[in-house]
C-alpha cells in the first residue's frame, strides 16, 4: 500500500524542480493520489478494512485542500496536474 523510495523520488522528480522539492502542492497532490489509487485497489480484497479507509477518506480530503490552494493562488497551475493526473472526468 505505501509508496517505495524509487516511486516517490520519480513522481518528486516529475512535479518538482529537482528530487528534494517535495513541497510543491503538485508534488503533494501527485503523491496523494498515487497512494490513493493504491489503497483503492486494497478494497475490492478487504471490504471491513474500516481503518484504513478512514485514512483514505483523510487522504482524499487533503488532496481536496491542496487542489483549492492550487484553484486559489495559480488556475494555470491546477489545470496542469488535474490534465496531468487525470482526477476529473
Amino acid at each position: 500500500m505505501n509508496l517505495t523510495k524509487e516511486e516517490k523520488l520519480q513522481i518528486v522528480q516529475k512535479y518538482g524542480k529537482d528530487e528534494k522539492d517535495s513541497g510543491k502542492a503538485e508534488v503533494q497532490i501527485a503523491l496523494l493520489t498515487e497512494r490513493i489509487n493504491k489503497l483503492t485497489g486494497h478494497f475490492s480484497s478487504h471490504k471491513k478494512d474500516h481503518a484504513s479507509r478512514r485514512g483514505l477518506m483523510m487522504m482524499v480530503g487533503k488532496r481536496r485542500r491542496l487542489l483549492d490552494y492550487l484553484v486559489k493562488t495559480d488556475i494555470e497551475r491546477y489545470r496542469a496536474i488535474i490534465k496531468d493526473l487525470n482526477l476529473r472526468k
